[in-house]
């Protein structure tokens, strides 16, 4: 059985255009077959790569970006030593 059969949960996430084209960027640059793999292949790349964190008790999920932490999300990286 291919891993698609298994695909039966659906992740719907809104995006800025600028992010948008930025998915879309990689994907034409790595030739991948639609934005969808292109989404898993960042999400595996990122999973696998990305330190571990902590996240204010307070952020919303609008306090994320694709290209950024915007709005004040007061992510703060593992290694972070100022407390921001």
């Amino acid at each position: 059985m291919s891993a698609a059969a298994n695909r039966d949960e659906r992740l719907q996430i809104m995006l800025e255009p600028e992010e948008l084209r930025a998915v879309d960027d990689f994907r034409y640059k790595y030739r991948l077959p639609s934005r969808a793999a292109a989404v898993r292949e960042l999400l595996k790349r990122g999973l696998t790569s990305a330190p571990t964190g902590t996240v204010d008790d307070h952020s919303r999920s609008q306090d994320f970006g694709v290209l950024r932490i915007a709005n004040g999300s007061r992510f703060k990286d593992a290694d972070s030593t100022d407390g921001k």
